[in-house]
């Protein structure tokens, strides 16, 4: 059994700064990979960043270079995502999710577990 927990979601205006934790528990294969997506209301889930099992591959969308920092600086099951510089269009569902594969997988279907979702709203 495997779950994969978000936390950090919240309310916080255009130009702020908001900080999403994931955390990963029971029987994993490692190494793994971890990543974030987002859904918007209306829209698909899209990729938003990921890491490798060591930190070493970190991918980002264009819509969020420079804005969003992801880290595995925790435990080992865990990932951070810094989002600074925040836009309304960044309001969605943000999903944590773990990894098939040690590298950032290159389509959704190679993450294995997924969280829930945290809410993240940018007001304008």
């Amino acid at each position: 059994q495997v779950q994969v927990v978000e936390s950090g979601g919240g309310l916080v205006q255009a130009g702020g700064s908001l900080r999403l934790s994931c955390a990963a528990s029971g029987r994993i294969d490692w190494p793994y990979s971890m990543g974030w997506y987002r859904q918007a209301p209306g829209q698909e889930r899209r990729f938003v960043a990921g890491i490798s099992w060591n930190a070493s591959d970190v991918k980002y969308s264009d819509s969020v270079k420079g804005r969003f920092t992801i880290s595995r600086d925790g435990a080992k099951n865990t990932v951070r995502l810094q989002m600074n510089s925040l836009k309304p269009e960044d309001t969605a569902v943000y999903f944590c999710a773990v990894g098939a594969t040690p590298d950032v997988p290159k389509f959704s279907y190679l993450y294995s577990y997924w969280g829930q979702g945290t809410q993240v709203t940018v007001s304008s």
